[in-house]
């Protein structure tokens, strides 16, 4: 029924569906500090995306980086990440040891949940990250932060799936339309982030109380783009074309989706093909401990298959 560490089979630190969506950290793929997604329905046994944590401690502007600060732990680039049971034991583990996660059935659908730790952040944050699946849902997986005694004061904890660039993904799929990142920043050709685009809770889709916002590629073969001579060959797209997207349960009214995109793949001076593409994909909103902020993605070859599967994960479907 469910993926989970494994110590006959590498004890590899990953949760999930055995096909449907799935949830790994350190050691891994790609660097520390960050949730792994993958995909492997979509026809690759490649990373699809990274969701990082990015706490803003009360009384201030800046975000704390996951992926970007230098641990205290063991003095490595990147937060260290470590799984546990249960969210109030925070000890340090090593991260290859890994927990299975627990099962458990409620409504009547069973669900697999584990808690991601990050050791404390720079502005004094500390939290862990409730990652859950639910049976009956296996294209898309539940993210919950959680302040842990002794953090610092949040004012938000941002989750942000930071590679779109990979996908391409230049459609967002707002309630008044598309938006493109040509649109946004036109022109734009030098190799650092854009600013970010924001769009307020009334540009979101809603249904019922929850708010969606997705992203599409806007090719119809992202595979078969034709790459830049030296752009590393991990940022070549395998798989179906496929639509990534949030949705918020309950957002408050400052609820909003944040953009940002790139001209050139990261850490690297090699266009992307196609032009400026989103890289950051996320939803802020004023922190909640335990807001429930749920990540989903589908394959889709038409407009039509794209409709039924955004339909597929508004809430109670």
């Amino acid at each position: 029924m469910w993926l989970q560490p494994d110590p006959s089979h590498g004890n590899a630190p990953r949760w999930g569906h055995p096909d449907g969506i799935q949830v790994g950290i350190e050691p891994g793929l790609g660097p520390r500090g960050l949730l792994r997604i993958f995909a492997p329905y979509l026809g690759s046994a490649r990373l699809l995306n990274f969701v990082a944590v990015e706490p803003v401690a009360a009384g201030a502007t800046d975000r704390g980086y996951s992926e970007l600060e230098h641990s205290t732990l063991d003095n490595r680039p990147g937060k260290r990440f470590w799984s546990s049971q249960d969210p109030s034991n925070g000890s340090p583990r090593p991260t290859d040891e890994p927990v299975p996660g627990v099962v458990t059935q409620e409504d009547g659908v069973e669900r697999l949940t584990v808690h991601v730790h990050s050791e404390r952040f720079d502005n004094g944050a500390e939290v862990v990250v409730r990652v859950q699946f639910r049976a009956d849902r296996p294209r898309e997986v539940s993210l919950a932060a959680l302040r842990r005694p002794g953090s610092a004061e949040l004012t938000a904890c941002i989750l942000s799936a930071t590679m779109g660039n990979y996908a391409r993904l230049r459609r967002l799929h707002l309630a008044d339309g598309v938006v493109t990142p040509a649109e946004l920043w036109p022109g734009f050709a030098r190799t650092e982030f854009t600013p970010h685009a924001r769009f307020g809770l009334d540009r979101l889709h809603r249904d019922g109380a929850a708010a969606l916002v997705w992203a599409t590629p806007d090719e119809e073969r992202p595979w078969s783009a034709v790459h830049a001579p030296g752009t590393a060959t991990h940022w070549r797209y395998e798989g179906a074309r496929a639509v990534q997207g949030w949705r918020v349960e309950e957002p408050s009214d400052a609820a909003a989706a944040q953009v940002n995109a790139r001209w050139a793949y990261w850490a690297s001076a090699s266009p992307i093909p196609g032009g400026p593409a989103y890289e950051n994909l996320e939803v802020v909103d004023a922190f909640r401990d335990g807001q429930q902020l749920v990540y989903w993605c589908e394959p889709y070859a038409d407009d039509e298959e794209l409709a039924v599967a955004v339909r597929r994960h508004r809430s109670g479907v």
